[in-house]
Protein backbone atom coordinates (compact mmCIF):
# COMPACT_ATOMS: atom_id res chain seq x y z
CA UNK A 1 0.00 0.00 0.00
CA UNK A 2 1.04 3.60 -0.34
CA UNK A 3 1.39 6.13 2.50
CA UNK A 4 1.02 9.89 2.43
CA UNK A 5 4.06 11.63 3.89
CA UNK A 6 4.27 15.33 4.72
CA UNK A 7 7.62 17.04 5.13
CA UNK A 8 8.13 20.38 6.81
CA UNK A 9 10.96 22.16 5.13
CA UNK A 10 12.72 25.08 6.56
CA UNK A 11 14.92 27.73 5.06
CA UNK A 12 17.48 29.98 6.50
CA UNK A 13 16.11 33.05 4.64
CA UNK A 14 12.52 32.72 5.83
CA UNK A 15 10.93 31.78 9.06
CA UNK A 16 7.69 30.63 7.37
CA UNK A 17 7.61 26.84 7.08
CA UNK A 18 6.89 25.19 3.70
CA UNK A 19 4.92 22.06 3.38
CA UNK A 20 5.68 19.35 0.68
CA UNK A 21 3.35 16.41 0.18
CA UNK A 22 4.26 13.23 -1.80
CA UNK A 23 2.85 9.75 -2.48
CA UNK A 24 5.44 7.09 -1.65
CA UNK A 25 5.06 3.33 -1.62
CA UNK A 26 5.05 1.61 1.66
CA UNK A 27 8.06 -0.42 2.51
CA UNK A 28 6.29 -3.81 2.03
CA UNK A 29 4.20 -2.81 -1.05
CA UNK A 30 6.34 -4.59 -3.63
CA UNK A 31 6.43 -7.82 -1.62
CA UNK A 32 2.66 -7.87 -1.23
CA UNK A 33 2.08 -7.19 -4.97
CA UNK A 34 4.29 -10.09 -5.99
CA UNK A 35 2.47 -12.39 -3.57
CA UNK A 36 -0.99 -11.38 -4.82
CA UNK A 37 0.09 -11.81 -8.46
CA UNK A 38 1.40 -15.30 -7.76
CA UNK A 39 -1.75 -16.21 -5.86
CA UNK A 40 -3.94 -14.99 -8.73
CA UNK A 41 -1.90 -16.98 -11.28
CA UNK A 42 -2.12 -20.11 -9.16
CA UNK A 43 -5.89 -19.75 -8.84
CA UNK A 44 -6.26 -19.24 -12.59
CA UNK A 45 -4.05 -22.23 -13.28
CA UNK A 46 -6.03 -24.48 -10.95
CA UNK A 47 -9.30 -23.27 -12.46
CA UNK A 48 -8.04 -24.05 -15.98
CA UNK A 49 -6.94 -27.51 -14.90
CA UNK A 50 -10.36 -28.21 -13.39
CA UNK A 51 -12.11 -27.05 -16.55
CA UNK A 52 -9.87 -29.23 -18.71
CA UNK A 53 -10.44 -32.25 -16.50
CA UNK A 54 -14.21 -31.72 -16.60
CA UNK A 55 -14.17 -31.30 -20.38
CA UNK A 56 -12.08 -34.42 -20.79
CA UNK A 57 -14.42 -36.32 -18.48
CA UNK A 58 -17.47 -35.20 -20.48
CA UNK A 59 -16.01 -35.65 -23.99
CA UNK A 60 -13.96 -38.82 -23.56
CA UNK A 61 -16.86 -41.30 -23.87
CA UNK A 62 -18.17 -39.54 -26.98
CA UNK A 63 -14.73 -39.43 -28.55
CA UNK A 64 -14.15 -43.10 -27.87
CA UNK A 65 -17.57 -43.99 -29.31
CA UNK A 66 -16.85 -41.90 -32.41
CA UNK A 67 -13.49 -43.59 -32.94
CA UNK A 68 -15.16 -46.99 -32.55
CA UNK A 69 -17.81 -46.13 -35.15
CA UNK A 70 -15.15 -44.95 -37.59
CA UNK A 71 -13.12 -48.12 -36.99
CA UNK A 72 -16.20 -50.27 -37.68
CA UNK A 73 -16.97 -48.46 -40.92
CA UNK A 74 -13.36 -48.74 -42.06
CA UNK A 75 -13.43 -52.48 -41.34
CA UNK A 76 -16.64 -52.83 -43.35
CA UNK A 77 -15.19 -50.77 -46.21
CA UNK A 78 -12.09 -52.98 -46.31
CA UNK A 79 -14.23 -56.13 -46.41
CA UNK A 80 -16.41 -54.59 -49.13
CA UNK A 81 -13.33 -53.77 -51.23
CA UNK A 82 -12.15 -57.38 -50.89
CA UNK A 83 -15.58 -58.64 -51.94
CA UNK A 84 -15.50 -56.43 -55.03
CA UNK A 85 -12.10 -57.77 -56.07
CA UNK A 86 -13.21 -61.35 -55.49
CA UNK A 87 -16.34 -60.94 -57.61
CA UNK A 88 -14.32 -59.28 -60.38
CA UNK A 89 -11.87 -62.20 -60.48
CA UNK A 90 -14.62 -64.84 -60.35
CA UNK A 91 -16.59 -62.97 -63.02
CA UNK A 92 -13.65 -63.02 -65.42
CA UNK A 93 -13.13 -66.72 -64.69
CA UNK A 94 -16.77 -67.61 -65.38
CA UNK A 95 -16.77 -65.57 -68.56
CA UNK A 96 -13.81 -67.71 -69.72
CA UNK A 97 -15.81 -70.79 -68.77
CA UNK A 98 -18.57 -69.73 -71.10
CA UNK A 99 -16.26 -69.29 -74.10
CA UNK A 100 -14.18 -72.42 -73.47
CA UNK A 101 -17.10 -74.73 -72.72
CA UNK A 102 -19.11 -73.48 -75.70
CA UNK A 103 -16.24 -74.09 -78.11
CA UNK A 104 -15.39 -77.44 -76.56
CA UNK A 105 -18.95 -78.78 -76.72
CA UNK A 106 -19.38 -77.63 -80.31
CA UNK A 107 -16.08 -79.22 -81.33
CA UNK A 108 -16.94 -82.51 -79.63
CA UNK A 109 -20.41 -82.62 -81.19
CA UNK A 110 -19.24 -81.83 -84.71
CA UNK A 111 -16.41 -84.36 -84.53
CA UNK A 112 -18.91 -86.96 -83.37
CA UNK A 113 -21.13 -86.18 -86.35
CA UNK A 114 -18.15 -86.48 -88.69
CA UNK A 115 -17.12 -89.85 -87.27
CA UNK A 116 -20.69 -91.13 -87.40
CA UNK A 117 -20.90 -90.18 -91.07
CA UNK A 118 -17.53 -91.72 -91.93
CA UNK A 119 -18.31 -94.94 -90.08
CA UNK A 120 -21.42 -95.47 -92.20
CA UNK A 121 -19.58 -95.34 -95.53
CA UNK A 122 -19.73 -98.82 -97.12
CA UNK A 123 -16.28 -100.08 -98.14
CA UNK A 124 -16.95 -103.71 -98.91
CA UNK A 125 -15.50 -105.99 -96.27
CA UNK A 126 -13.91 -103.21 -94.28
CA UNK A 127 -16.91 -102.70 -92.00
CA UNK A 128 -15.13 -104.17 -88.91
CA UNK A 129 -12.33 -101.68 -89.40
CA UNK A 130 -14.86 -98.79 -89.14
CA UNK A 131 -16.21 -100.01 -85.79
CA UNK A 132 -13.76 -97.82 -83.78
CA UNK A 133 -15.15 -94.72 -85.51
CA UNK A 134 -18.66 -95.76 -84.54
CA UNK A 135 -17.65 -96.28 -80.91
CA UNK A 136 -15.76 -92.99 -80.85
CA UNK A 137 -18.80 -91.10 -82.16
CA UNK A 138 -20.98 -92.68 -79.46
CA UNK A 139 -18.53 -91.60 -76.76
CA UNK A 140 -18.25 -88.09 -78.17
CA UNK A 141 -22.03 -87.62 -78.37
CA UNK A 142 -22.49 -89.00 -74.86
CA UNK A 143 -19.81 -86.68 -73.51
CA UNK A 144 -21.35 -83.69 -75.29
CA UNK A 145 -24.82 -84.51 -73.91
CA UNK A 146 -23.46 -84.75 -70.35
CA UNK A 147 -21.51 -81.51 -70.65
CA UNK A 148 -24.57 -79.74 -72.06
CA UNK A 149 -26.67 -80.82 -69.10
CA UNK A 150 -24.12 -79.43 -66.65
CA UNK A 151 -23.41 -76.20 -68.52
CA UNK A 152 -27.09 -75.52 -69.14
CA UNK A 153 -27.72 -75.93 -65.43
CA UNK A 154 -25.11 -73.40 -64.27
CA UNK A 155 -25.38 -70.97 -67.24
CA UNK A 156 -21.81 -69.52 -67.27
CA UNK A 157 -22.84 -66.39 -69.21
CA UNK A 158 -25.46 -65.60 -66.58
CA UNK A 159 -22.97 -66.29 -63.80
CA UNK A 160 -20.53 -63.84 -65.38
CA UNK A 161 -23.24 -61.14 -65.59
CA UNK A 162 -24.12 -61.70 -61.93
CA UNK A 163 -20.50 -61.15 -60.93
CA UNK A 164 -20.17 -58.04 -63.11
CA UNK A 165 -23.23 -56.53 -61.48
CA UNK A 166 -22.01 -57.56 -58.03
CA UNK A 167 -18.59 -55.97 -58.64
CA UNK A 168 -20.27 -52.72 -59.60
CA UNK A 169 -22.52 -52.74 -56.52
CA UNK A 170 -19.67 -53.60 -54.11
CA UNK A 171 -17.59 -50.73 -55.46
CA UNK A 172 -20.57 -48.40 -55.15
CA UNK A 173 -21.08 -49.46 -51.53
CA UNK A 174 -17.41 -48.86 -50.76
CA UNK A 175 -17.65 -45.33 -52.19
CA UNK A 176 -20.77 -44.59 -50.15
CA UNK A 177 -19.01 -45.66 -46.93
CA UNK A 178 -16.01 -43.44 -47.63
CA UNK A 179 -18.36 -40.57 -48.51
CA UNK A 180 -20.10 -40.98 -45.17
CA UNK A 181 -16.74 -40.84 -43.39
CA UNK A 182 -15.56 -37.74 -45.26
CA UNK A 183 -18.74 -35.63 -45.27
CA UNK A 184 -19.97 -35.96 -41.69
CA UNK A 185 -19.47 -37.66 -38.36
CA UNK A 186 -20.78 -41.23 -38.76
CA UNK A 187 -23.06 -42.89 -36.23
CA UNK A 188 -24.08 -46.42 -35.30
CA UNK A 189 -26.97 -46.07 -37.75
CA UNK A 190 -24.41 -45.80 -40.56
CA UNK A 191 -22.75 -48.99 -39.34
CA UNK A 192 -26.08 -50.86 -39.21
CA UNK A 193 -27.04 -49.54 -42.66
CA UNK A 194 -23.71 -50.62 -44.15
CA UNK A 195 -24.02 -54.10 -42.63
CA UNK A 196 -27.58 -54.46 -43.97
CA UNK A 197 -26.38 -53.53 -47.44
CA UNK A 198 -23.51 -56.03 -47.24
CA UNK A 199 -25.86 -58.86 -46.27
CA UNK A 200 -28.36 -57.90 -48.98
CA UNK A 201 -25.64 -57.91 -51.64
CA UNK A 202 -24.30 -61.27 -50.51
CA UNK A 203 -27.80 -62.72 -50.78
CA UNK A 204 -28.52 -61.15 -54.17
CA UNK A 205 -25.24 -62.21 -55.82
CA UNK A 206 -23.75 -65.21 -54.00
CA UNK A 207 -20.12 -65.94 -54.68
CA UNK A 208 -20.15 -69.78 -54.30
CA UNK A 209 -21.19 -71.89 -57.25
CA UNK A 210 -22.49 -74.81 -55.22
CA UNK A 211 -24.37 -74.62 -52.94
CA UNK A 212 -26.18 -71.29 -52.93
CA UNK A 213 -26.26 -70.59 -56.66
CA UNK A 214 -29.24 -68.60 -57.89
CA UNK A 215 -31.92 -70.55 -59.72
CA UNK A 216 -31.27 -70.05 -63.42
CA UNK A 217 -34.77 -71.18 -64.46
CA UNK A 218 -37.19 -69.78 -61.86
CA UNK A 219 -40.90 -70.49 -62.07
CA UNK A 220 -41.65 -66.76 -61.83
CA UNK A 221 -39.47 -63.88 -62.94
CA UNK A 222 -38.84 -61.44 -60.09
CA UNK A 223 -36.75 -58.25 -60.27
CA UNK A 224 -33.30 -58.58 -58.75
CA UNK A 225 -33.01 -57.15 -55.23
CA UNK A 226 -29.61 -56.05 -53.92
CA UNK A 227 -30.67 -53.50 -51.27
CA UNK A 228 -32.09 -54.04 -47.77
CA UNK A 229 -35.77 -53.55 -47.20
CA UNK A 230 -36.66 -50.05 -46.08
CA UNK A 231 -38.72 -49.39 -42.99
CA UNK A 232 -42.45 -49.53 -43.56
CA UNK A 233 -44.39 -46.32 -43.11
CA UNK A 234 -47.82 -46.16 -41.50
CA UNK A 235 -49.17 -43.76 -44.13
CA UNK A 236 -48.92 -44.45 -47.81
CA UNK A 237 -50.01 -41.06 -49.20
CA UNK A 238 -48.54 -37.65 -48.60
CA UNK A 239 -50.32 -35.53 -51.18
CA UNK A 240 -51.21 -32.05 -49.91
CA UNK A 241 -49.47 -32.49 -46.59
CA UNK A 242 -47.14 -29.60 -47.25
CA UNK A 243 -50.16 -27.32 -47.97
CA UNK A 244 -48.40 -25.79 -50.96
CA UNK A 245 -45.56 -24.43 -48.83
CA UNK A 246 -42.07 -25.67 -49.64
CA UNK A 247 -40.40 -27.31 -46.67
CA UNK A 248 -37.09 -29.15 -46.89
CA UNK A 249 -37.28 -28.81 -50.67
CA UNK A 250 -40.71 -30.51 -50.82
CA UNK A 251 -43.93 -29.00 -52.12
CA UNK A 252 -47.31 -30.26 -53.27
CA UNK A 253 -46.19 -30.00 -56.90
CA UNK A 254 -43.10 -32.11 -56.25
CA UNK A 255 -45.15 -34.74 -54.44
CA UNK A 256 -47.50 -34.96 -57.43
CA UNK A 257 -44.51 -35.36 -59.74
CA UNK A 258 -43.16 -38.17 -57.57
CA UNK A 259 -46.57 -39.87 -57.37
CA UNK A 260 -46.93 -39.82 -61.16
CA UNK A 261 -43.37 -41.02 -61.66
CA UNK A 262 -43.94 -43.81 -59.17
CA UNK A 263 -46.96 -45.06 -61.11
CA UNK A 264 -45.09 -44.97 -64.43
CA UNK A 265 -42.13 -46.87 -62.98
CA UNK A 266 -44.42 -49.54 -61.57
CA UNK A 267 -46.80 -50.03 -64.48
CA UNK A 268 -44.50 -49.37 -67.42
CA UNK A 269 -40.75 -49.64 -66.82
CA UNK A 270 -40.61 -52.51 -64.36
CA UNK A 271 -43.36 -54.45 -66.08
CA UNK A 272 -41.65 -54.01 -69.44
CA UNK A 273 -38.41 -55.59 -68.27
CA UNK A 274 -40.18 -58.34 -66.37
CA UNK A 275 -41.99 -59.24 -69.62
CA UNK A 276 -38.72 -59.20 -71.57
CA UNK A 277 -37.12 -61.32 -68.86
CA UNK A 278 -39.89 -63.90 -69.16
CA UNK A 279 -39.39 -64.06 -72.91
CA UNK A 280 -35.62 -64.51 -72.55
CA UNK A 281 -36.17 -67.15 -69.88
CA UNK A 282 -38.54 -69.14 -72.11
CA UNK A 283 -36.08 -69.02 -75.02
CA UNK A 284 -33.23 -70.08 -72.77
CA UNK A 285 -35.25 -72.91 -71.27
CA UNK A 286 -36.18 -74.20 -74.74
CA UNK A 287 -32.57 -74.12 -75.96
CA UNK A 288 -31.28 -75.69 -72.73
CA UNK A 289 -33.75 -78.56 -73.19
CA UNK A 290 -33.24 -79.00 -76.93
CA UNK A 291 -29.43 -79.23 -76.87
CA UNK A 292 -29.09 -82.37 -74.68
CA UNK A 293 -32.08 -83.98 -76.42
CA UNK A 294 -30.48 -83.58 -79.83
CA UNK A 295 -27.15 -84.87 -78.47
CA UNK A 296 -28.92 -87.85 -76.90
CA UNK A 297 -30.67 -88.69 -80.19
CA UNK A 298 -27.31 -88.44 -81.95
CA UNK A 299 -25.84 -90.89 -79.43
CA UNK A 300 -28.64 -93.37 -80.06
CA UNK A 301 -28.33 -92.96 -83.80
CA UNK A 302 -24.57 -93.46 -83.87
CA UNK A 303 -24.93 -96.57 -81.71
CA UNK A 304 -27.46 -98.02 -84.17
CA UNK A 305 -25.35 -97.47 -87.28
CA UNK A 306 -24.91 -100.71 -89.21
CA UNK A 307 -28.28 -102.20 -88.22
CA UNK A 308 -29.82 -103.70 -91.42
CA UNK A 309 -33.38 -103.23 -90.13
CA UNK A 310 -33.04 -99.45 -89.71
CA UNK A 311 -31.18 -98.72 -92.90
CA UNK A 312 -29.84 -95.18 -93.26
CA UNK A 313 -32.03 -93.75 -90.43
CA UNK A 314 -29.38 -94.12 -87.69
CA UNK A 315 -26.81 -92.23 -89.74
CA UNK A 316 -29.29 -89.45 -90.44
CA UNK A 317 -30.22 -89.28 -86.77
CA UNK A 318 -26.59 -89.15 -85.68
CA UNK A 319 -25.39 -86.54 -88.13
CA UNK A 320 -28.49 -84.32 -87.98
CA UNK A 321 -28.83 -84.68 -84.20
CA UNK A 322 -25.21 -83.75 -83.63
CA UNK A 323 -25.45 -80.74 -85.92
CA UNK A 324 -28.67 -79.51 -84.29
CA UNK A 325 -27.13 -79.95 -80.83
CA UNK A 326 -24.20 -77.75 -81.85
CA UNK A 327 -26.62 -75.14 -83.22
CA UNK A 328 -28.70 -75.09 -80.03
CA UNK A 329 -25.59 -74.86 -77.88
CA UNK A 330 -24.21 -72.00 -79.98
CA UNK A 331 -27.44 -70.04 -79.86
CA UNK A 332 -27.76 -70.47 -76.10
CA UNK A 333 -24.22 -69.84 -74.88
CA UNK A 334 -22.50 -67.95 -77.68
CA UNK A 335 -25.64 -65.82 -77.87
CA UNK A 336 -25.46 -65.49 -74.05
CA UNK A 337 -29.21 -65.80 -73.59
CA UNK A 338 -28.70 -66.37 -69.87
CA UNK A 339 -26.77 -63.11 -69.61
CA UNK A 340 -29.61 -61.29 -71.41
CA UNK A 341 -32.13 -62.71 -68.95
CA UNK A 342 -30.02 -61.58 -66.00
CA UNK A 343 -29.64 -58.13 -67.56
CA UNK A 344 -33.41 -57.75 -67.89
CA UNK A 345 -33.87 -58.94 -64.31
CA UNK A 346 -31.34 -56.39 -63.02
CA UNK A 347 -32.99 -53.59 -64.99
CA UNK A 348 -36.36 -54.46 -63.47
CA UNK A 349 -34.69 -54.48 -60.06
CA UNK A 350 -33.27 -51.03 -60.70
CA UNK A 351 -36.75 -49.61 -61.32
CA UNK A 352 -38.11 -51.46 -58.29
CA UNK A 353 -35.39 -49.81 -56.18
CA UNK A 354 -36.39 -46.36 -57.47
CA UNK A 355 -40.01 -47.11 -56.59
CA UNK A 356 -39.14 -48.01 -53.03
CA UNK A 357 -37.00 -44.89 -52.63
CA UNK A 358 -39.94 -42.72 -53.75
CA UNK A 359 -42.41 -44.58 -51.55
CA UNK A 360 -40.04 -44.29 -48.60
CA UNK A 361 -39.86 -40.50 -48.92
CA UNK A 362 -43.53 -39.95 -49.69
CA UNK A 363 -44.50 -42.19 -46.80
CA UNK A 364 -42.52 -40.22 -44.23
CA UNK A 365 -44.88 -38.33 -41.89
CA UNK A 366 -42.40 -35.60 -41.02
CA UNK A 367 -41.30 -33.70 -44.12
CA UNK A 368 -38.15 -32.56 -42.33
CA UNK A 369 -37.05 -36.18 -41.94
CA UNK A 370 -37.21 -36.85 -45.68
CA UNK A 371 -34.29 -36.45 -48.00
CA UNK A 372 -34.11 -32.92 -49.32
CA UNK A 373 -36.70 -32.67 -52.10
CA UNK A 374 -34.56 -30.76 -54.60
CA UNK A 375 -31.63 -33.13 -54.10
CA UNK A 376 -33.89 -36.17 -54.37
CA UNK A 377 -35.41 -34.88 -57.61
CA UNK A 378 -31.94 -34.24 -59.04
CA UNK A 379 -30.84 -37.79 -58.22
CA UNK A 380 -33.91 -39.30 -59.87
CA UNK A 381 -33.43 -37.19 -62.99
CA UNK A 382 -29.82 -38.35 -63.31
CA UNK A 383 -30.70 -42.01 -62.73
CA UNK A 384 -33.49 -41.89 -65.32
CA UNK A 385 -31.52 -39.91 -67.90
CA UNK A 386 -33.99 -37.03 -67.87
CA UNK A 387 -33.86 -33.31 -67.17
CA UNK A 388 -35.49 -31.76 -64.12
CA UNK A 389 -38.17 -30.13 -66.26
CA UNK A 390 -39.11 -33.46 -67.86
CA UNK A 391 -40.12 -34.92 -64.50
CA UNK A 392 -43.04 -32.51 -64.50
CA UNK A 393 -44.49 -34.44 -67.45
CA UNK A 394 -45.46 -37.26 -65.08
CA UNK A 395 -47.91 -35.17 -63.02
CA UNK A 396 -50.97 -36.22 -65.14
CA UNK A 397 -50.26 -39.88 -64.34
CA UNK A 398 -50.76 -39.24 -60.61
CA UNK A 399 -54.55 -39.13 -61.05
CA UNK A 400 -56.71 -42.03 -59.95
CA UNK A 401 -58.06 -42.47 -63.49
CA UNK A 402 -54.65 -43.70 -64.70
CA UNK A 403 -54.51 -47.24 -63.39
CA UNK A 404 -53.67 -49.40 -66.42
CA UNK A 405 -50.47 -49.79 -68.42
CA UNK A 406 -52.38 -48.87 -71.58
CA UNK A 407 -53.04 -45.42 -70.13
CA UNK A 408 -49.32 -44.68 -69.96
CA UNK A 409 -47.66 -43.85 -73.28
CA UNK A 410 -44.08 -43.20 -72.17
CA UNK A 411 -41.43 -44.90 -70.06
CA UNK A 412 -39.74 -43.11 -67.18
CA UNK A 413 -36.23 -44.32 -67.93
CA UNK A 414 -34.22 -43.21 -70.94
CA UNK A 415 -30.87 -44.84 -70.16
CA UNK A 416 -31.99 -48.38 -70.95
Amino acid sequence: MAALRVQILGSCSSSRPRFHAGLYPAANFRTRSIYLRKLRNEIATEDLKLKQENAATEEAPGTEDQELVVAKLLAIAEAVADRGNMHAIIGAQRNNWNHLLTNSINSITLFGSLMAGVSSIPVGGATPQLLPLKIASVLLFGTAAGMMLIVNKIQPSQLAEEQRKATWMWKQLERSIHDALSLRAPTELDVDDAMDKVLALEKAYPLPLLPGMLDKFPDKVEPARWWPRLRQRQTATRRGRTNGVERNGWSTELEEEMAGLLKVLKLKDEEQYVTLGEAALNINRALATAGPIFAGLATIGSGSIGSPALGPLPVLLAVAGGSLAAVANTLEHAGQVGMVFELFRNNAGFYRWLQEEIEFNLGEEDVEKRENGELFKLKLALQLGRSLAELGDFVPYATASCEEEEDIKVCAGKLF
